[in-house]
């Protein structure tokens, strides 16, 4: 036995030094690449543009983003996630094999690599088995999966292997994390469906109620980072938008504002001030006492909303920061987990939210 661990580990030691580690935050909005001694080497929009007559894969992240709405009938463009989880299958696959097989190309590796996954917090087993299968499919070696606010806090640099209270807030494009950390463990936590892709849909939802035209996506997302804030602009920013008149059905441009804007996203920000509330309820007196010293953190895009840090602070009475490079905390997680898997294995999950096996021996 002794020496097949030996064997074990120095077999081990042969293929990674072959083959390369990659974390993945596979995001509903952006997927992030971290290649391990490189850093992040990719962060591109998740989505797909597959070619329905042949099947083929037509473009992915950036380039299949500039085709979205602007394609013929046999080509379609895919955002393969929804809420956090694969909501196609296949099509992730496609997605993940493609990026893979760029880093390998870049990399010039021989050996599959060992690929380690971030997942939002309280999904099924069925949803962590198809984030792993879709990464063994498309040519992972070994996958290793771990929850997103857990990855988020570790890429902030908080101490989540001591027995301290650690606050995380994750607001990513399809789910909000929020996460209470100690002893390398999640104490409490709420998965939110409400996030940066439920805030677009709002404020298209708004431009036709109010303006009765209809926009897309992109440019309610253009709008939301322009506009939204907390609190009131001085300068009264605004911004034209383009869309469909509702009623003549003819092309319309109008005219929106930061209150607009704010309008549209308030019952989202509730809910997830609502959330944010509820978890530190349910949090224990003693975790409690740690937050409230040590503050609550916020990563993810949604972080970016100027205004966001004080709202909560002021509603919670706790200091609330938002963490170096919001948009990159969970694939910086993914980064110093490859770098340091002994330390960290602890934390890894598998498909059925127990211990990686890989690393349980």
């Amino acid at each position: 036995m002794v020496l097949m661990g030996i064997f074990s580990k120095y077999f081990g030691g042969v293929l990674s030094a072959l083959s390369t580690d990659i974390g993945i935050d596979l995001g509903t909005a952006n997927t992030l690449v971290y290649v391990r001694g490189k850093g992040i080497v990719l962060n591109e929009p998740t989505i797909v543009a597959i070619n329905k007559k042949t099947g083929q894969l037509v473009a992915v992240g950036n380039e299949a983003k500039t085709m979205l709405g602007r394609t013929p009938n046999h080509i379609q463009v895919i955002r393969p996630l929804v809420d956090g989880v694969i909501s196609d299958f296949e099509v992730t696959e496609e997605m993940l094999a493609y990026l893979i097989n760029k880093v390998r190309s870049d990399s010039h590796t021989i050996v599959s690599p060992r690929v380690l996954v971030g997942v939002p917090s309280g999904i099924t087993n069925v949803e962590m088995r198809a984030a792993r299968d879709a990464a063994k499919n498309a040519g992972a070696r070994d996958v290793f999966l771990i929850e997103e606010p857990m990855a988020a806090a570790i890429g902030a640099k908080l101490p989540v292997g001591k027995a301290i209270g650690n606050m995380i807030i994750d607001i990513g494009g399809g789910t909000t994390d929020i996460a209470v950390i100690s002893l390398s463990g999640i104490v409490v936590a709420k998965n939110l469906r409400t996030a940066g892709d439920h805030l677009n849909s709002a404020i298209v939802s708004y431009i036709r109620d109010q303006f009765k035209v209809l926009v897309g996506d992109k440019t309610a997302e253009d709008a939301k980072m322009i506009l939204a804030s907390i609190q009131p602009n001085e300068d009264g920013k605004e911004l034209i938008v383009r869309g469909r008149d509702v009623v003549t059905g003819l092309p319309r441009e109008v005219v929106i504002t930061d209150v607009d804007i704010r309008e549209a996203i308030s019952h989202g920000l509730d809910s997830i001030v609502e959330a944010v509330r509820a978890v530190l309820e349910k949090t224990p007196p003693e975790v409690l006492a740690d937050v409230m010293q040590r503050g609550i953190h916020v990563s993810g895009g949604g972080a970016l909303i100027p205004g966001l840090s004080a709202l909560l602070e002021e509603i919670m009475q706790v200091p609330v920061f938002i963490v170096p490079d919001p948009l990159r905390a969970v694939v910086r997680g993914t980064g110093i987990v490859l770098e340091n898997l002994e330390q960290y294995e602890e934390i890894l999950i598998d498909n059925e939210g127990e211990l990686s096996p890989y690393l349980a021996e």
